[in-house]
């Protein structure tokens, strides 16, 4: 038997780049797919091509960040596969070329909150209620390395760390009812890493000193879709079943983790029976460099 064989699994921006390669992957392992995107052009191509080859698929249009959209697509996964097993987001959008928080207007910078932080709320929400109601399921997150800062920009970075929080506590509070959380942080060729545009906009963060080398060289030689469509599938399936709560990557032959952010200790005392640090102390052990 294949390993999704039965299941019923929601895609949102199934439709294009990662997640028609997601999309295609979990037909193939036996799943019932909801393929959903903002272009019904694309949708209806999308699904006529997996259906062509044997999966089963059903299309949901519009903006997965619209919460009735996002009720539909639960509604549209129990109706036609019977049963809801994962909830997959892909659906996102480009920060506009040369965006930064001296340009970025506030409708651009809230457009690219809702389409990357809105997404994830609106389905999960949806999602985790049935889910949690069956005591078992999976939701698998696209988040970015942009989070960091070093790509610049400013809605897409803050989306994508939003994503990742909010992700992480969804971990935390479905974990009693057998609910997984994850993820994934992927590099992939798609239409919104290729063109001139993006290729001068990975060179000038080289240039100014954001990227190294190794980052810019990969940035700009991305692997096919295709790569990173495994690691989702693996988070859908039952294998993952004692995995949440992870933050992963995956790009081309590159699978990682990032840790749990921790922090690390710069100095300690009791409040009960010491005053206040001055601004003086904060400085030495803040701002002054450390020994080397």
């Amino acid at each position: 038997m294949n390993l999704l064989d039965g299941r019923g699994v929601v895609v949102s921006g199934g439709s294009r780049g990662i997640g028609r390669a997601v999309a295609e992957l979990l037909c193939e392992l036996g799943a019932g797919v909801v393929v959903n995107g903002r272009d019904a052009d694309a949708v209806g191509e999308t699904v006529a091509a997996i259906a062509e080859s044997g999966g089963r698929v059903t299309p949901v249009v519009g903006a997965a960040d619209d919460e009735r959209v996002a009720g539909a697509l639960i509604d549209e996964c129990l109706k036609s596969f019977g049963r809801l097993d994962a909830l997959i987001n892909c659906a996102g959008i480009a920060e506009p070329p040369g965006s930064s928080i001296l340009n970025i207007s506030p409708a651009e910078f809230d457009h690219l909150i809702g389409a990357h932080l809105g997404t994830a709320f609106h389905t999960s929400r949806v999602a985790a209620r049935v889910m949690a109601a069956q005591g078992h399921g999976a939701i698998v997150n696209t988040g970015s390395v942009a989070f960091l800062g070093d790509y610049g920009g400013t809605g897409y970075p803050a989306g994508k760390g939003a994503v990742n929080a909010l992700t992480m506590a969804i971990a935390a509070e479905l974990k009693p009812y057998g609910v997984r959380a994850n993820v994934v942080c992927p590099g992939a060729r798609t239409r919104l890493s290729t063109g001139a545009e993006y290729e001068q906009h990975i060179e000038d963060l080289y240039r100014r000193g954001l990227l190294d080398e190794m980052t810019m060289r990969a940035s700009l030689d991305s692997a096919p879709a295709a790569f990173v469509a495994p690691l989702y599938a693996y988070l859908a399936s039952d294998l993952s079943r004692d995995v949440t709560g992870q933050i992963l990557v995956a790009a081309g032959g590159f699978v990682g983790s990032f840790d749990r952010p921790t922090p690390r200790v710069l100095a300690y005392r009791d409040h009960h029976d010491a005053e206040p640090w001055s601004v003086e102390d904060l400085h030495t052990m803040i701002g002054t460099p450390a020994p080397t």
